[in-house]
């Protein structure tokens, strides 16, 4: 399997480095490269996971593989009409080849050199992408952005990368695995240990357009289409992938998941309240992917690995098929208000929602107190929902059937939810540790402040659309569309150190 899985990144690495017809030679290499893919997640499945100094294969780097190809394949085929006829439809397939190489590269390297190298990689090639219409001044701006945030990501990570060679003498990912279970069962795992998880905590941050270095990730729309659902193939969430491919380690230092839970929550409120505010449907998704990777980042904080996981998956998804078919969507869109909703009828909508979460999960084994991380993304799911809710509540004819009805479906919805998170946590229950660090309450009640800050968010929201909001809201609204003015903060600032000459 190892071979096999080989052959995934290497397909488009000769396929970007060989002359001809770079369109068919992606192409077919990036169909290749999903072939593999599938072949090393049936061979999981049948004999079970391989570790070795090249390529470490188990239940999270075959899903991520799988994942990074399939997409990968659909960019790739998207990509072949997208740019027909553009004088630079070569050069951009030799970069996405480059790139999707690098990225596949990283989910099955066996040891955190070869990792280090491939997540490097990633980032330079990924450039050639964000700068792939060099005459744009906003491209030009956000790759500058990006590259230097990702060159002090890599820093992080290598300086994780000594400590963890210091401390076990080894970088191949199966010791480094087995030597930490040793210290779980000790109980302490010492400095060492706690200075490489929180630098590897860092690394993700600056990897994944954490607050506050996310500004970049807004303004990558200079960019072709493709690009933007790309970047949603262990790109942008690679932090993440970073995060628990290593949580043998991480939930060894409650310190570095602190870090973690505090700086994903903050981007997860900040995010999403931003992207609540936008115009621009390709700018709110991109906000929306930063709230994201805040959720993902805060789930790795709170332990909740594998449902960070199927956040990965589930997102990726979702948003690279969203960015696909944004054309499709602006046409569609049309203004106008909502329907008015009371805040008397929305606040009990609201508690509902939380409270079936909270009953679901403790009757599915997820109760808050022990999966925060899973009950903080199901409240928030569920709090999507408490519109139509609300709504149905104040319905005059045939209320008690449509609300039923309503009430129906959110309860299926969050059936669906934790059924899921369950088969997550089967499927990945090898591949990552059996337990955390102690925490205390502060996870929990950082937890439970998220879920408010979220419910406050939706009533915000709702105020704003459906009635005539007063100039304190309307204040609040402007200051949130330009995301408190902290990326204007640090693109005076690069404007100033790396100065772009010229450009539209």
């Amino acid at each position: 399997m190892s071979w096999i899985a080989a052959l995934a990144p290497l397909l488009p690495l000769l396929a970007a480095l060989l002359p001809g017809d770079a369109r068919r030679l992606v192409t077919a290499a990036s169909l290749g490269a999903f072939a593999a893919a599938l072949a090393v997640a049936f061979g999981l499945m049948l004999w079970g996971g391989t570790s070795g100094f090249l390529v470490h294969l188990d239940a999270v780097s075959g899903v991520m593989l799988l994942l990074v190809a399939f997409i990968g394949l659909i960019v790739t085929l998207y990509s072949r009409r997208y740019l027909d006829g553009d004088p630079g439809q070569a050069r951009f397939f030799r970069g996405l080849g480059f790139t999707l190489a690098a990225v596949l590269a990283l989910t099955i390297s066996g040891n955190l050199l070869f990792f280090a190298a491939a997540w490097i990689a990633t980032s330079l090639c990924l450039h050639r992408l964000l700068v792939f219409y060099p005459e744009r001044h906003g491209a030009q701006l956000a790759a500058r952005k990006k590259f230097i945030t990702s060159r002090l990501g890599d820093a992080a990570l290598l300086a994780a990368l000594l400590l963890i060679l210091g401390r076990f003498g080894t970088l191949e990912f199966g010791v480094i695995f087995a030597a930490t279970d040793a210290l779980r069962a000790e109980g302490e795992a010492g400095i060492a240990v706690h200075l490489a998880a929180i630098f590897i905590a860092i690394a993700a941050i600056l990897k994944s357009a954490q607050f506050p270095v996310h500004g970049w990730l807004p303004e990558v729309m200079e960019t072709p289409t493709p690009v933007s659902a790309l970047l949603h193939a262990g790109i942008i969430n690679a932090g993440g992938f970073l995060v628990v491919r290593m949580a043998d380690l991480m939930a060894l230092s409650a310190a570095a998941l602190d870090v973690l839970l505090v700086i994903g929550a903050i981007t997860a409120i900040f995010g999403a309240a931003a992207m609540l505010t936008q115009t621009s449907v390709k700018v709110a998704l991109a906000w929306s992917t930063v709230a994201q990777m805040g959720f993902m980042i805060l789930q790795c904080g709170l332990g909740a690995f594998a449902a960070a996981m199927l956040h990965i998956v589930a997102h990726a998804l979702y948003k690279a098929h969203a960015f696909l078919s944004a054309g499709g969507v602006v046409a569609q869109r049309g203004p106008g208000l909502e329907q008015p909703l009371p805040v008397a009828m929305l606040v009990p909508a609201l508690g509902a929602s939380v409270a079936l979460v909270l009953v679901v999960g403790t009757l599915f084994g997820m109760p808050f107190a022990a999966k925060p991380g899973v009950a903080v993304l199901g409240a928030t799911l569920m709090m999507g929902l408490t519109p139509m809710l609300a709504a149905a509540l104040m319905a005059r004819d045939a209320a008690r059937f449509v609300a039923l009805r309503v009430a129906g479906f959110a309860l299926g919805v969050c059936l669906a939810y934790f059924a899921l998170q369950m088969a997550a946590e089967w499927l990945l229950a090898a591949a990552l540790p059996p337990s955390t660090a102690e925490r205390g309450a502060f996870a929990l009640v950082l937890a439970a402040l998220t879920i408010l800050a979220f419910g406050a968010l939706l009533v915000l929201n709702v105020l704003r659309r459906s009635g005539r909001p007063g100039p304190a809201l309307q204040a609040f609204y402007v200051h949130l569309f330009n995301g408190f003015y902290v990326n204007a903060w640090c693109n005076r600032l690069v404007a100033k150190h790396w100065p772009v000459k010229g450009g539209v």
